[in-house]
């Protein structure tokens, strides 16, 4: 799986490399550049050609569409998973702080029912196999 993903990405930033050769050529367009720019045209579909190779092997990656909406907005990919794990760990907390305030509220509640209720909370602890 890796080695298929990192021919992909070596054929795409080939790709791009291409691309950018090709900007520059075009940019800059002397009668002379015509057989370089060709050459670079068919080198831009060969590329193209071998990215369409390449694809049956990476079908089964899955790729969140917030990353692309990430890319659409001009941010780094790789800022999703900081986002996504940052988002995890404030839920985490919250979910923490929570989970210690039902602690606190079951051992009040607790207390209370025993100085009011002490035969009765005996008995249920017994029941629960607390004591």
């Amino acid at each position: 799986m890796a080695s298929s993903l990192e021919n992909l990405e070596t054929q795409l930033e080939m790709f791009i490399e291409n691309v950018r050769q090709i900007h520059i050529i075009v940019s800059d367009f002397q009668p002379q550049s015509q057989n370089v720019l060709n050459q670079k045209l068919q080198a831009l579909v060969h590329g193209l050609q071998e990215v369409d190779k390449l694809k049956s092997q990476v079908q089964d990656v899955h790729v969140p569409l917030e990353v692309f909406d990430y890319i659409d907005q001009g941010r780094n990919p790789q800022l999703y998973t900081k986002d996504c794990i940052e988002k995890a760990l404030a839920k985490n907390e919250q979910v923490k702080g929570k989970i210690d305030a039902y602690r606190k509220f079951k051992a009040n509640m607790l207390v209370e029912l025993s100085r009011t209720f002490p035969n009765e909370l005996s008995k249920y602890r017994a029941l629960r196999g607390d004591e």
